[in-house]
């Protein structure tokens, strides 16, 4: 863990490549790290999360608990993917802007070129049915996935302090009822602790006067802020516009980006139908890493390898920006307890979204008797034998291809 700089002058320090912030790994082991988990990191960002802090907070000690939750935090702000976001932010925390560059990187590379391949065979032999068959099992066992996650998550963060589980309650339940992630939700659960654990010198005598009110404006910063043959320019273009817009604009992880894309993809600019957008978000589905790199599969499906390379950049690069420009400030100002407080809410509102997630996935996935039972099994096993993500996922792909094919086969 680094050590603070909130009382230091000047411009926020920052990490170098050569580790002299005080990493205990080095950047490459931390890129390795990135690499395995972008291509053996089922679930989305709701288990991705999950396991980032069971790997590098828990277990490896490489992150420490306040940075964590400062990533988690940021990264819920801002727009674009969570999941991403945050291994951009953790990969800032030793190694400064190259490290968070490699490491977003790093952890999309191998979900980008997966897609990309499921995206030629697509083309190449006119679709995927046996996609339908595979999520059938996978859908539901993500589900199981995501449930263990969040719940180690929700205890290892929240405890047993009353406020946050009643940011948490709150927060829950209203993405379970709206089926969606309401950034402003985000912003009053910070302030709301804010206000009762470390309140500005209005509403008491401070000993630090500075310590509260001057902490805002970093807050206000993190917050502000087909296989064609003959390339495209102007269609890449627009590609690009449309995707950069998506990444910049869209608060929420995974599947909360996905009506933005259709409305875009489908209805305004006809890009895909919508049998193909459907099988498009059943690809990242069935995918590790990041949900949203849904967008290199509908960018291949549009304008081939330069239409998925355009709309996977177009989609990541706001979340870089939006997660390394504040990123100074974020560290300069994080231990002050004005921030500490509103960052404490910030991460009980998200941790609640993410569990009020796993009721929204639950009721798309979880359609009958079996796919219950595959989902219940998967939280048994991976509660009760510790068995690794990857062999839950294959062992329900296999499941849910064989009741398809022998138990409810449809024509």
């Amino acid at each position: 863990m680094t050590t603070p700089t909130a009382e230091q002058s000047g411009p926020p320090a920052i990490p170098t490549a050569s580790g002299r912030a005080g990493a205990s790994y080095t950047l490459r082991d931390l890129l390795r790290y990135m690499l395995w988990l972008g291509t053996t990191g089922f679930g989305g960002p709701v288990a991705l999360v999950g396991f980032m802090h069971r790997d590098l907070v828990e277990n490896r000690k490489w992150i420490g608990e306040d940075d964590f939750k400062e990533g988690l935090a940021l990264a819920q702000l801002a727009p674009g993917p969570l999941a991403a976001q945050l291994a951009i932010y953790l990969g800032y925390v030793h190694y400064g802007v190259l490290g968070a560059t490699l490491s977003g990187v790093a952890f999309v590379i191998p979900s980008f070129l997966m897609v990309v391949a499921l995206g030629w065979a697509y083309v190449r032999f006119g679709g995927l049915p046996w996609m339908q068959a595979v999520f059938y099992g996978v859908g539901a066992a993500v589900i199981g996935i995501i449930a263990n996650s969040a719940y180690k998550l929700t205890w290892k963060t929240i405890g047993k302090d009353w406020l946050l589980w009643a940011v948490f309650v709150v927060s829950a339940a209203v993405t379970a009822i709206t089926e969606s992630e309401v950034v402003w939700l985000f912003l009053a659960a910070g302030l709301l602790v804010w206000l009762v654990r470390s309140p500005p010198r209005l509403m008491r005598r401070s000993k630090s006067p500075g310590a509260t009110l001057f902490s805002l404006p970093p807050l206000a910063m993190a917050a502000g802020a087909g296989g064609a043959a003959v390339v495209s320019w102007p269609l890449l273009g627009q590609i690009g516009v449309f995707f950069l817009k998506a990444g910049a604009f869209v608060f929420g992880s995974g599947l909360a980006i996905v009506p933005f894309l259709y409305g875009g993809v489908v209805k305004e600019h006809g890009w895909l139908n919508d049998r193909q957008f459907l099988d498009a978000v059943a690809v990242a589905m069935i995918t590790p890493g990041p949900v949203v790199i849904t967008v290199g599969f509908i960018g291949y499906l549009i304008a081939g390898f330069p239409g998925a390379c355009v709309a996977a950049l177009g989609t990541f690069l706001p979340c870089w920006g939006f997660t390394v420009l504040p990123a100074p400030y974020f560290r300069k100002y994080g231990k002050r307890p004005g921030i500490v407080a509103f960052v404490n809410g910030v991460t009980a509102a998200a941790i609640g979204t993410i569990c009020g997630a796993v009721i929204v996935l639950g009721r798309r996935s979880i359609v009958d008797v079996p796919t219950a039972v595959i989902a219940i099994a998967a939280l048994l096993v991976l509660w009760r034998f510790k068995t690794r993500e990857p062999l839950v996922v294959a062992a329900a792909a296999i499941i849910g291809v064989l009741l398809k094919i022998f138990v409810i086969h449809t024509p």
